[in-house]
Order: C-alpha cells, then structure tokens, then sequence
C-alpha cells in the first residue's frame, strides 16, 4: 500500500531509534494519555456523585415549596390552588426550623419537621425511609435519623426533651412580666428512625405531626409551607412559574434546586475547576511534543532541505509535522480511553486495596452512603475530551511545522 509520503515520514518519525528524541515522543503520548484517562475518570465520577446526590435530595425533599418567608395563614386555600395544575401529584402543608433537644446532657440543634403524615406520602414518602420502628407520630413522638441516633446513642422508646421558640416567647414573656415560674421542656418518644442516604439529614432532622409543630412553634394553624410533589422534577421550574402568576405576594414557589442552589453550584464550579486543571497535565505533554518536533526539525533539515529541491511544497512540508501531532495524539487519546475505561471498571476494587492495604477510605460510605462510588459516562464530555487533547496537540505541532516549512533548500543544503 503507497501512503502520501507526507503521512509516510510522519510515521518514520515516530519508530523509536533509541535516541532522546523517540523517548520524548513516548513520553508526550503517555503525558496526552494520562491527561485523557484522569479527565475522563475525574468527571465521568463527579457526574455519577451529583447524579446520585441529586436522587437522594429529590427523595427526601419536595419537587416544589410554597412559602411566604414567614406564617402561612391560608395553606388549604393554597393547596387547592396547586393541585388543579396537571403536572401536580400531591401538595401537605408542613412545619420547619431549629429546635433545642436535650438527650443523655447533650445539647444539639436539629431541624424539626411537622408533617401530615396521611397527606406528606403523597409529597415525600418518608415511610420508604424507615429502618427502624414504626411510622407513628400520633402523640407526642418524633422520628430521628439514624446519624443522630448513632451519635447520640438513642434507641426507640427513649425520651427526649425539645425546647422550641413556645418555650423560649414564655421564658420572655414571665421574665418581663416579672414571673419566676419555671418554663419546662416538651418530652417527646422516639418511635422511629430514618435513613435518606445524605449525612446532612440523617443527622440533622427530626419528624413529628403537624400539630406538635404548629403547638411548638404557636403557629395556631399556620404553617410554614406547603410542599409539592410533580411528575417530573425536571419539569418543576415549568410548574414554579405558572404557580407564581396565581399565588398572591409574598407567597412564592421554589423549585427543589432553588433550594439546594449553593450545593449544585459547589459542585458545578468544582468540575469546571477540575476539568480546567487537568487539562493542563495534556498541555505538559504537548509542550513536550512540541520540544520534540523542534529536535526533529534540526535533526532532519538537510532531508527538508532535500525535499523542497526536489519539489516538495510548503504546506506538504508543514503537513509532515502537523500529522506526527496528530498522530501523537489520536494514540495517545485512544489509550488513554482504554486506561479510563479499565479504572472505572475496577474503580470499587481499586477503592477497597487502597483501603485495605493503605488504610485510607477515598469514598467513606459512613459519610457519602454509597455503597460503590457512582460512575456516569456521558459521551458527548468523552468526545469532548478526546478533540481537546488532539486539538491540543495539533496546535502544538504547528510552530515547528511552520519553521520546517520557511526552510529553504539552499541554507539547509549549503554545507552539502
């Protein structure tokens, strides 16, 4: 087979001599190849961590809220208002914020939820997420999560004291009013823990009815929003602005994003960080390819020399160079994918060596819940990665592809 003599001496280069210069080139496709593999394996479990993070938020929080940044005074006026939209399954009134709990001398503050439970199923079904007891809120009982629990060495049936803002508006109340009565605590039974699978609120919710919350926090029969559940959360901001044409200011609809906005936005800035400061190891690599084709350039002038005398055009010269580039970098590319799609496959076993052997966790699953570390790859950030890196090392190719080009014959042959 007669190749074009251009890609014919772009491959001649490239055998290795045993020389620098062929160990340079070896090491500019495995600089290209390395650069592809962790870009790609970098991202593709970012992808699959925010995937996943994102099944887990959705599945402990409504699709929708509607709130008014304080009381609600008219929550079943609103919630007939929201299920006459088509997209929407389910609306529950609920009650949420900081509360005081005493257990075992301990103090800690976390987020109290009341709930309907008859309605709340339809929005979030919390039952799902059970692991322990029963799903009962009749009385004065509460639902823990199971990081709580485990921190504070709380089982069912155990007692916990809350102190919410009823108690704190009484203890102001006599104080101003000069009363030296003594203001106690709400006692409240754990009848239930919970598992979301996120850290945050398995560690920092407690669930309870609707009605101790309101009595908690005097709301009479206000609440503090209404939650809703759609078909589909993608479709919610459709749903937010059609809800916002009917409900009156200052009530307002937030999307399950609005609400965890500086969560996904970490997140979004950490992977253009990431693809940003990997993407200079394929720099690195192309500097180096660029340093070699620089060599090759001095080494072979008298042969491009030779060339142009015996006809060879400008942009055949500079095409010579150009493919070595691209050569280097489609083989670097292609073996960095294998090396990617070999890590990911044994990302998990690789994951369990390194903590066996080294005792280091790369993805605690008492922190993150996974059990395996999540994995996306999406074809179109691969084929982006791939035409960068090749681009890449094209354009590194090209400086001294242009000054093999200016050669001319007479100073490369002068001493001939």
């Amino acid at each position: 087979m007669h190749l074009p003599f251009s890609l014919f001496l772009a491959l001649r280069y490239l055998r290795p001599r045993r020389s620098f210069v062929s160990v340079i080139t070896l090491l500019s496709v495995l600089g290209v190849s390395l650069g592809v593999a962790v870009l790609v394996i970098v991202l593709s479990v970012m992808a699959g961590f925010s995937l996943e993070l994102e099944k887990k938020i959705i599945g402990f929080n409504a699709h929708l809220v509607v709130s008014n940044g304080e009381i609600l005074t008219r929550p079943q006026a609103i919630m007939e208002l929201v299920e006459k939209d088509p997209l929407v399954v389910g609306a529950a009134p609920f009650v949420s914020g900081p509360v005081m709990v005493e257990y075992a001398s301990r103090i800690t503050t976390p987020i109290l939820r009341g709930i309907n439970i008859d309605l709340e199923e339809k929005v979030i079904p919390i039952k799902k997420f059970l692991i322990a007891g029963s799903y009962d809120l009749e009385g004065e009982s509460v639902i823990v999560g199971e990081e709580w629990a485990k921190h504070s060495d709380a089982y069912l049936g155990d007692k916990v004291l809350i102190y919410a803002p009823r108690h704190f508006q009484a203890f102001r109340d006599n104080y101003q009013k000069g009363k030296q009565t003594t203001i106690l605590p709400s006692e409240f039974t754990i009848t239930g823990i919970f598992r979301t699978g996120l850290y945050e609120y398995d560690a920092s919710y407690f669930i309870t009815s609707l009605a101790n919350a309101q009595y908690l926090y005097s709301l009479g029969n206000g609440v503090h929003g209404v939650s809703i559940r759609i078909q589909n959360p993608l479709a919610a901001n459709k749903v937010k602005e059609r809800l916002n044409l009917q409900l009156q200011p200052p009530e307002e609809a937030l999307t399950w994003i609005d609400q965890n906005k500086p969560l996904f936005s970490a997140i979004a800035i950490e992977r253009i960080a990431m693809t940003f400061i990997l993407f200079f190891i394929i720099i690195v690599a192309a500097f180096g390819l660029c340093s070699t084709l620089i060599t090759i350039t001095v080494q072979k002038s008298k042969e491009i020399g030779l060339l142009k005398a015996l006809g060879a055009r400008d942009d055949q010269i500079l095409s010579i160079f150009v493919l070595h580039g691209f050569i280097v970098g489609v083989f670097g590319t292609l073996l960095g994918l294998v090396l990617a799609s070999f890590s990911l496959y044994y990302r998990n076993s690789f994951r369990d060596f390194i903590g066996k052997h080294l005792g280091i966790d790369l993805f605690s699953a008492d922190v993150y819940h996974f059990s395996t570390i999540p994995m996306v790859i999406d074809p179109l950030l691969v084929a982006g990665i791939s035409f960068g890196a090749i681009v890449i090392c094209i354009f590194a190719a090209w400086i001294p592809a242009m000054n093999a080009a200016k050669l001319t014959p007479a100073k490369a042959l002068r001493y001939e």
